[in-house]
């Protein structure tokens, strides 16, 4: 009797340990992430990567310009994006519910002018046509440059300046083609311009008092307050993505060019843009105050309601993901 119960224990065990074998694994949680194609938005793509590390599937969807993603998280078909600042405000003004987690680069922006326009500084635009994209951080960064410099500008003729809307995949086109006389450019396209000699650089339009400016990586308040333990895995993702790309410049590089832009850049392309451009984590709630403050001046974003950074700034999670990562 004794050797039956041992006998039959025995089996028991076995057909649980086989049951638990043949379970499948945890699913991973999907998580949605809306991006553009820029240099500097590299290491936010690169969570693809890294996810799996995190029991997540990052699921990425590349859009035009950062304002264009709104309209999919108000559908509920994105749960994270990266953005310029002035896109995610502009969102987050006009009821999108999103929070700001981190920041994820700064800088990226160039005003290039035509190589042989003869434009070397900002006063050299009078009388110009300046390319921008409209509703993108290029954009609030013209204006603040051209009014520090006493400039005036319309998209109609008649002030110092004409502004021309393109979007950053036709600006390039227009300089090359003489149908602009300058832009306000992202990375790698900027450096392009330079590289392939078509166009020369005015400056870094830095010089305001929005600084370089912090593009922002936002969460939908659904996935931040009803998912906590997932938006803290993103999160440690992020951060996790963004450390290799700043610790190994050459991996940043050839994820880049091979994987985001299918070797469409070159190498040079690369280093110029980085140059002008960092991988960052942080952002602070006054920078996006004073920018909030530039939109409300120059109309940018048609704000229903401007928002102040302290009603949708969060960056609990980003101090905990570092500190857990033992990343500064």
């Amino acid at each position: 009797m004794q050797q039956r119960k041992v006998l039959a224990a025995a089996v028991t065990a076995l057909c649980a340990s086989a049951l638990l074998a043949a379970a499948p694994a945890q699913a991973e949680d999907v998580v949605r992430l809306g991006n553009l194609k820029f240099a500097h938005y590299g290491a936010v793509s690169y969570m693809k990567e890294l996810c799996a590390k995190y029991d997540l599937k990052v699921e990425e969807r590349m859009f035009p310009k950062g304002p264009d993603i709104m309209p999919a998280i108000v559908a509920g078909e994105v749960d994270i994006a990266a953005l310029a600042s002035d896109g995610a405000i502009s969102g987050r003004a006009n009821g999108v519910p999103i929070y700001t987690v981190a920041g994820f680069a700064k800088g990226g922006a160039r005003l290039v002018a035509g190589a042989d326009t003869g434009i070397r500084d900002i006063q050299g635009l009078k009388g110009k046509k300046v390319g921008v994209t409209r509703g993108g951080a290029h954009e609030l960064l013209l204006y603040a440059e051209l009014e520090k410099a006493g400039l005036t500008w319309s998209d109609k003729p008649g002030k110092d300046v004409q502004i021309v809307f393109l979007a950053f995949a036709d600006l390039n086109q227009a300089l090359a083609a003489k149908q602009i006389d300058a832009m306000c450019q992202s990375e790698p396209q900027s450096s392009q311009a330079l590289n392939k000699k078509f166009g020369v650089e005015i400056m870094k339009p830095y010089n305001t008092a929005m600084g370089e400016p912090v593009r922002l990586l936002v969460m939908t308040e659904k996935l931040y307050n009803e998912k906590k333990d997932v938006a803290q895995r993103v999160m440690k993702c992020f951060v996790e993505a963004t450390a290799l790309f700043n610790k190994d410049m050459a991996l940043a590089e050839k994820y880049v060019r091979e994987q985001m832009f299918k070797g469409q850049i070159s190498s040079q392309d690369f280093k110029d843009a980085m140059d002008n451009a960092d991988y960052t984590y942080d952002v602070s709630p006054e920078h996006i105050d004073i920018t909030t403050s530039f939109m409300q001046k120059y109309g940018v974003g048609r704000m229903a309601k401007p928002p102040k950074a302290a009603e949708w700034v969060k960056l609990d999670l980003l101090q905990k993901a570092k500190t857990e990562l033992k990343v500064k």
